[in-house]
């Protein structure tokens, strides 16, 4: 079949479409939130059609307006964001992940998350509710610093070395425990790697500790973090308990991603993994025992 024209392309392009893409566009450069009239100027509407745009986009999430009458980009973007692959790759991570996190939350008792990189900060894509009396609540939809938390820290670790050398420019100290000293990061980033978990212990919240593993894909790049927020002061036990669950999930759903993706070959989950296409030279080389602790994939109490 020939290609199609540019002028043919023009022509059966649908202009109100065009529009709301247009709109889309502009509220992603523009995270604080737009003004209809900033919309109206950028769409080059008028502001009875824009409404009614805007308005039609709300009643379906895909677009929140605040109360005090600014847009962003809502929520039920994030469901359809979640069910594409990075690479367009043919499985569907939210519904891979849920059950897991799921399960993480019923061994657990602590409500879990799944996040992925969002720009220069992450954003939950998934979340699990924990049933204990002091478990933290998490929710799709939000976002977080990327330098401070277990998550964060996680998917920084294993971003391209361009752009950890870029964030570093931003290390703000949100509390007393935040890393904010470039030289320090980059040892903890390094650790992260080697033992191929992160702990955050009040850095991003007082009183909140957390822990984060990787999630991979068939070809070992890293996609998600896995992870677990608690209350500070658990006994030493309950912290180890939460530590290894983790992993475990982290792991499992790295399988389960692994053996749905049709273009690549399903690969088990090496127990020491070898170095991925971010260049990091020292990606993962794990203690067995370290390992061994974290293949579980149902962890018992």
């Amino acid at each position: 079949m020939a290609d199609i024209s540019e002028e043919a392309s023009q022509k059966y392009r649908i202009p109100v479409i065009e529009r709301m893409v247009d709109v889309f566009a502009l509220l992603e450069r523009t995270p604080e939130g737009a003004t209809i009239r900033e919309i109206v100027k950028a769409v080059k509407l008028s502001r009875t059609t824009v409404y009614r745009m805007l308005n039609t986009l709300s009643a379906h999430d895909f677009v929140h307006r605040s109360p005090t009458g600014t847009y962003t980009l809502g929520r039920r973007l994030l469901t359809l964001a979640a069910h594409v692959a990075p690479n367009v790759a043919s499985y569907d991570l939210l519904a891979i992940a849920q059950p897991h996190l799921n399960q993480m939350s019923d061994v657990t008792g602590e409500g879990g998350k799944l996040t992925v990189l969002s720009g220069d900060e992450i954003l939950v894509v998934a979340a699990s509710q924990g049933r204990g009396q002091y478990a933290l609540t998490a929710s799709a939809g939000q976002r977080l610093p990327i330098h401070a938390g277990a998550a964060g820290k996680i998917l920084l670790a294993f971003s391209p070395q361009e752009d950890i050398e870029r964030r570093l420019t931003k290390l703000e100290a949100l509390t007393n425990q935040t890393i904010s000293d470039p030289a320090r990061m980059l040892e903890e980033l390094a650790l992260i790697r080697e033992r191929d978990w992160a702990r955050d212990t009040g850095e991003q919240m007082v009183g909140v500790h957390a822990f984060a593993a990787p999630v991979r894909d068939a070809s070992n790049a890293v996609i998600a973090a896995v992870s677990i927020p608690f209350v500070a002061g658990v006994e030493e036990r309950r912290v180890e308990e939460i530590r290894r669950t983790v992993i475990a999930t982290a792991r499992t759903i790295s399988k389960d991603v692994a053996g749905a993706s049709k273009d690549e070959p399903a690969a088990d989950i090496p127990m020491t993994v070898a170095p991925s296409a971010n260049k990091h030279a020292s990606v993962a080389k794990r203690s067995n025992a370290a390992a061994t602790r974290g293949r579980v994939g149902h962890v018992k109490a």
